[in-house]
C-alpha cells in the first residue's frame, strides 16, 4: 500500500525539480520532504531521483513511476471529492480578490450567480491593483497580467488580446497612424506606467516593431479611467479588445481600432488559490469561475 504523503512529495518534486521550492509549496520542512522521498524509494527498492548540479533529475525508474503516481493521486482526489460532495454543504465565509479591470465588467454578475446558487455562503469581494506579497491562502484570486510566484497554485483561465484605440474625433483632429513609427506624434494615455519600458507590436507579415511611447501627459492608475480617457478623445492607448467591445456595446461610436494588424502581446488571466485540499465552498467557487470564462478569453490568438 502506498503512502499518499510520500506520493505527493514525489509528485511535487517531479514538477519543480527542487526540494526547496516543493517544500515551500507543500508547507513542509525540507528535511521532512527529503525523508518522504527516501521512504518511497525504500518501499520501491529503486532510486527515483538523482541530483545534477542544483536540480533533481528523475531516474528511469522515476520517470516510469511518475505516471502511476499521478494516476494514483488523481484517483484519490476524485474519490475524496465525490465523498466530500455527499457530506459537505457549500457554506461559510469566502474571500475573492480580483484585478480591478475584471471586477465590475466580469466578476460582479458571476458573484451574483454564485451566491444565488449557494445561499449559505457569505462572500467578500475585494479589488486589487497589485497582488499581495503575503496572500490569504484561504482565498481565491483572479489576476490580469503576469502573475509572480507568491506561493499559490496558478491556473490559466485564458488571455485578453489587445490593440490600439482612439476616439474618432481625436483621429479626425490628428489623423490616423498608418505605421507604429507615427505613434510618437500622438498623445499617449498610459496605464500605471505599463508602457514605460517600451511596447512590442507584432504584425503577421512585417514581424515586430519596438515602440517607445512618448511621455504621457495623462497617466492613470485604474483601467476604467484609462478606458474613459481614450473614449473621451484625450489620446491613443492600448486596450483589451474584450473591454473595448463591451464599452462600444454600451456607448457606440466612442472607440476606433488603430493599426488593427499590429498587436501587443495578450494579457494572461490567471486563477490563484492554495495548493492541496480545498473546502467545498472554495471548490464550488473555482468551478463557477471556470464555467464563466468568456469565449473570447479562451482563444488568445483569435482574429480581432
Amino acid at each position: 500500500m502506498h503512502d499518499f504523503d510520500e506520493l505527493n512529495a514525489f509528485a511535487a518534486v517531479m514538477e519543480s525539480r527542487s526540494l526547496t521550492r516543493s517544500a515551500r509549496e507543500l508547507g513542509l520542512a525540507k528535511s521532512t520532504l527529503s525523508r518522504r522521498i527516501s521512504q518511497l524509494e525504500g518501499r520501491l527498492g529503486q532510486p527515483l531521483l538523482r541530483r545534477q548540479a542544483n536540480r533533481l533529475i528523475p531516474t528511469d525508474a522515476g520517470l516510469v513511476f511518475h505516471d502511476y503516481c499521478r494516476d494514483l493521486l488523481a484517483l484519490a482526489e476524485r474519490s475524496r471529492a465525490a465523498l466530500e460532495a455527499l457530506r459537505e454543504d457549500v457554506s461559510g465565509e469566502l474571500t475573492l480578490e480580483a484585478h480591478c479591470a475584471l471586477a465590475r465588467c466580469w466578476l460582479a454578475p458571476v458573484v451574483t450567480d454564485f451566491m444565488t446558487q449557494h445561499p449559505d455562503v457569505a462572500l467578500t469581494l475585494r479589488t486589487r491593483e497589485t497582488l499581495p506579497e503575503s496572500p490569504d491562502s484561504h482565498g481565491v484570486h483572479v489576476w490580469l497580467g503576469a502573475a509572480p510566484d507568491i506561493g499559490l497554485r496558478q491556473e490559466p483561465l485564458g488571455a485578453l488580446t489587445r490593440g490600439l484605440y482612439a476616439h474618432p474625433d481625436y483621429l479626425a483632429r490628428h489623423g490616423s497612424p498608418r505605421h507604429p513609427r507615427e505613434l510618437a506624434h500622438h498623445a499617449w494615455i498610459d496605464l500605471l506606467g505599463n508602457s514605460r519600458g517600451g511596447l512590442r507590436l507584432s504584425h503577421p507579415e512585417a514581424g515586430g516593431f519596438d515602440f517607445q511611447p512618448p511621455r504621457s501627459r495623462l497617466r492613470v492608475d485604474l483601467p476604467v479611467l484609462h478606458l474613459d480617457a481614450i473614449a473621451r478623445g484625450q489620446g491613443l492607448g492600448v486596450l483589451p479588445h474584450w473591454l473595448a467591445e463591451r464599452r462600444e456595446a454600451a456607448h457606440p461610436g466612442q472607440l476606433v481600432r488603430c493599426l488593427p494588424e499590429w498587436q501587443p502581446a495578450p494579457l494572461p488571466v490567471t486563477l490563484l488559490y492554495a495548493f492541496g485540499h480545498q473546502p467545498r465552498r472554495v471548490t464550488a467557487l473555482l468551478d463557477c469561475l471556470r464555467r464563466a470564462v468568456p469565449e473570447a478569453w479562451r482563444v488568445p490568438a483569435r482574429a480581432a
